[in-house]
């Protein structure tokens, strides 16, 4: 049993308790925590670890969305739009995933590590990702994805997944879930949906997809119309969408643990169906703001649990969360950004958690599992101040527990 002492413990549970001069308690669990004096009346015979003036602990942080398969490019992928990204991958897909061998992979975790991230979701298109995914200590949602929608090759596309998501199940652990992931409404087949989901509910697994990313992909889905109309005669000699926005969404009934990814060019209803699939949005700003020049606007996710994803770094220059929330204190701008701080560092805990299907992590609370992190403030501040600061002065964390084993 350990025991941790800090100037400020901030929960991020349903109350956003934040304890002045606290004390957590853990094994592999969190067993209790409350102020100082109580702690340390309660366990006088167990030693207590006392922190650096001006330390938080906080829950590890959850990033429910990330690509790590192409975490070879820097500078070879172009942005502002969302077309000129989709063609620069094609022409470049080979070299970078050539690249983003099991050493660089391993690096890259190692950083999220470091950022204070404790259970990310990767998103595999290819299961070049499992050999790093299954050595690391963090915890893992692996989701298989199903990709294409040429109806001549559902039957290969499918065999190629099920093999995927057959030798992601094998690695199955304590610390590693496997999960599947829909890629989006244009590029997969509704046969490929359809099968894919079965074995979703059958399995019981998470499922998460893309959604209405960009301007071109709604007009596509809308009218087979656009800057995706070019994309899709000349690529694979389609002329028509294969599938309508409602009706992609209509096929995840009955998932338990869901998620929707970007939906910047939602619309009112298709966010209610999504409410009413009990469904998480995952917000990439970062991303969106590379390939679309939009956002998710912050009007459409104030009033419900969302998460933060960071994407991968074919469409960001970073995988940590806190650069992912740094920037958007700025892309929401007409947001209150004390009021804002607080959704976001609350959507990268308990809102990731609920992206993935995590019932014991995202809070710091009794039973939950001891996914802590510590992070040291170069001064003191304010109790309503707590959320900006920790958003504005951190990188990395002072310590980081996973499970109660300190790994940072």
């Amino acid at each position: 049993m350990t025991i941790i002492q800090a100037d400020w413990i901030v929960t991020c549970d349903e109350y956003d308790n934040i304890i002045e001069n606290g004390c957590i308690v853990f094994d592999d669990t969190i067993i209790d925590l409350g102020s100082f004096e109580d702690i340390s009346s309660k366990y006088p015979n167990t030693p207590i670890t006392t922190t650096a003036p001006n330390t938080v602990i906080l829950p590890g942080l959850i990033n429910p969305h990330v690509h790590l398969e192409f975490s070879a490019n820097k500078t070879t992928l172009k942005y502002g739009n969302f077309m000129t990204w989709l063609n620069s991958v094609i022409e470049h897909r080979a070299q970078l995933i050539e690249k983003a061998d099991t050493e660089l992979i391993d690096n890259e975790l190692q950083a999220i590590l470091k950022n204070g991230t404790t259970t990310i979701g990767a998103i595999s298109s290819y299961g070049f990702d499992m050999e790093s995914l299954q050595k690391t200590k963090l915890n893992v949602v692996h989701f298989s994805e199903i990709i294409g929608s040429n109806a001549s090759m559902v039957d290969t596309l499918f065999a190629d997944f099920q093999a995927r998501l057959k030798a992601s199940a094998k690695l199955k652990s304590d610390r590693y879930t496997p999960a599947i992931a829909i890629h989006s409404p244009y590029s997969v087949h509704p046969f490929l949906i359809r099968e894919t989901l079965k074995l979703a509910r059958e399995q019981n697994l998470s499922v998460t997809a893309h959604f209405l990313e960009s301007i071109e992909e709604k007009e596509w889905l809308e009218s087979s119309s656009g800057g995706m109309s070019d994309f899709f005669k000349n690529f694979l000699n389609q002329t028509q969408s294969i599938t309508k926005a409602h009706e992609f969404l209509n096929q995840f009934k009955g998932i338990e643990n869901l998620s929707f990814t970007h939906c910047c060019q939602a619309n009112d209803e298709e966010l209610e169906t999504i409410d009413e699939l009990n469904a998480t949005i995952i917000h990439c700003p970062v991303s969106n703001r590379f390939l679309t020049n939009s956002t998710l606007e912050y009007k459409n996710i104030a009033h419900r649990s969302f998460a933060l994803g960071t994407d991968g770094l074919s469409s960001n220059y970073s995988l940590s969360l806190w650069e992912e929330m740094k920037n958007a204190l700025f892309i929401h701008q007409h947001i209150n950004i004390t009021d804002l701080s607080k959704k976001l560092l609350n959507a990268s805990t308990k809102g990731g958690a609920k992206a993935l299907g995590m019932k014991n992590k995202g809070s710091l609370k009794k039973s939950y599992d001891a996914d802590i992190i510590t992070v040291t403030l170069p001064d003191a501040c304010e109790k309503k101040d707590i959320f900006l600061q920790l958003i504005l002065h951190t990188s990395n964390s002072s310590a980081t527990f996973i499970k109660g084993e300190k790994i940072v």
